[in-house]
């Protein structure tokens, strides 16, 4: 009997996976020890965008590696062929503009398009992946968030 010939559908699977991946605790903590402490990095969730969305990309084999910064991943972005792009399609990868923090510093966010102006990335609030406005909705007319890049991997067609 002659076997049947299967062709993976990527972008079909990393779409589905991000909307699965809404709400899942899998990427809440990851723990080092910093000046003799023991350190969740990830603040329990609050700060899970990179781990997100390069674990997913990796598990894709997107990316060479899974990273707990933004610019870490931007890095293996463009080391891995994704290519800067002016407007989002499903499956690019969205890079917002910096937020300052009540102590002073500032951390980049990172998600993913799935269209429809909708994103997914890890929600600061709820400490998890969770789909919202691509701009995070207008105020005063215009995005409530700036998205400072977006790319786009060849691979995704």
């Amino acid at each position: 009997m002659p076997t049947k010939k299967l062709k993976f559908l990527l972008k079909d699977s990393l779409l589905r996976t991000l909307e699965n991946s809404i709400g899942t605790k899998l990427f809440r903590n990851s723990f080092y020890i910093i000046g003799g402490k023991r350190e969740d990095i990830l603040g329990n969730g609050r700060l899970s965008c990179a781990i997100f969305v390069s674990s997913i990309l990796y598990i894709f084999k997107l990316i060479r590696d899974v990273h707990a910064t933004v610019d870490g991943t931007i890095r293996d972005l463009e080391a891995s062929d994704w290519r800067r792009v002016r407007s989002p399609r499903p499956g690019d990868v969205l890079i917002w503009e910096p937020l300052r923090f009540a102590d002073g510093s500032e951390h980049g966010h990172i998600g993913f398009y799935i269209g429809s102006n909708m994103a997914v990335s890890n929600s600061l609030r709820q400490g998890c992946p969770a789909k919202h406005h691509y701009t995070y909705g207008i105020k005063k007319g215009r995005p409530a968030r700036k998205i400072i890049a977006i790319y786009r991997s060849r691979k995704l067609k």
